[in-house]
């Protein structure tokens, strides 16, 4: 299939901040596309620029043909937007809402009943339809969320960040949800800075930092980007930068830095370099808690590209 999606050098300055930085990449047909960055890498501008809700600095897209600067009616008519905000009234009732949205979208009549309906099974909410939103948990918020974007069957859905600050079983579901769109056929653009939720959906991966793609291609592709380095992941009650530094100093280790209350080492022979590295550790006082030693994944690739973890 051919790309839905052509962005090419799209750019956003606010003043002397440059926010998204001559960004490239195309979306095929049919695939879920996956933007992957930390927080503040420029995800949510570019999705805000691909929806029209915000107007590029430089650069364009193309949507399903029609431009976002000449004819972004066009881009609309083909677009679901699921923000990473809540766009849903807390006082109305779950059905009332779907409701609204679909008369927005142009629906009425048994046709906006049929797609309602739909929409709240969709969600898993159709025993909850006229409990108020305010009622609903942060998880069903944002199950509504998205099946108020797909109402109208869009040829392209973005989503910003749909599982952040929600529980696991809620997040569990919306993955499926994504999953099953784009199996019947709905093109899918995934934002988030959760590694594993990437991994799991996308078929290409755009990953993202500082405003630019420093990376795009399938998972694969990303992957080979490290070669045959292996990731060490070391759990450690403290991590001085002296203790960094020591680490850093032992022969075969390409990377290292500080994630999420351990420490994540790229050495092209893992097994190898480990006792050196536990050394180090030992040297300069820290106290090892596991270890683990595993092939690249895209956590790593962010890490080999940019020198910092992906969750800093």
């Amino acid at each position: 299939m051919g790309d839905i999606v052509r962005v090419a050098g799209l750019t956003k300055r606010y003043g002397d901040l440059t926010a998204v930085d001559g960004v490239s990449f195309e979306v095929r047909e049919g695939e879920i596309f996956g933007l992957l960055g930390p927080n503040g890498a420029g995800k949510t501008t570019t999705i805000s620029m691909v929806s029209c809700l915000l107007e590029p600095s430089g650069g364009d897209v193309e949507v399903d043909g029609h431009s976002v600067r000449t004819d972004p009616g066009g881009v609309k008519r083909v677009l679901g937007v699921v923000p990473q905000e809540i766009a849903l009234y807390p006082t109305l009732t779950a059905i009332e809402n779907l409701r609204f949205w679909g008369r927005m979208y142009g629906l009425s009549g048994a046709l906006l009943k049929e797609r309602v309906a739909e929409a709240l099974e969709l969600a898993g909410l159709a025993d909850r339809a006229k409990d108020r939103i305010e009622k609903y948990s942060g998880g069903m918020k944002r199950r509504i969320n998205i099946a108020a974007g797909v109402l109208h069957h869009p040829k392209l859905l973005l989503m910003d960040e749909p599982t952040v600050g929600i529980d696991p079983q809620s997040r569990n579901h919306i993955l499926e949800t994504v999953a099953r769109l784009n199996a019947e056929g709905m093109t899918v653009v995934y934002t988030s800075h959760y590694m594993e939720e990437v991994e799991h959906l996308c078929d290409r991966v755009a990953i993202v930092d500082h405003g630019k793609v420093v990376a795009c291609g399938t998972k694969e592709e990303l992957r080979g980007l490290v070669g045959d380095m292996d990731v060490v992941t070391i759990a450690v009650d403290e991590s001085t930068e002296a203790a960094l530094e020591s680490v850093r100093a032992v022969a075969g280790v390409e990377r290292v830095e500080r994630a999420d209350g351990s420490l994540q080492v790229l050495s092209r022979d893992g097994g190898r370099v480990l006792a050196s590295v536990l050394g180090a550790l030992a040297d300069a006082g820290a106290r090892v808690h596991s270890v683990d030693v595993q092939a690249p994944d895209l956590e790593s690739v962010f890490l080999h590209l940019t020198g910092t973890s992906l969750r800093d």
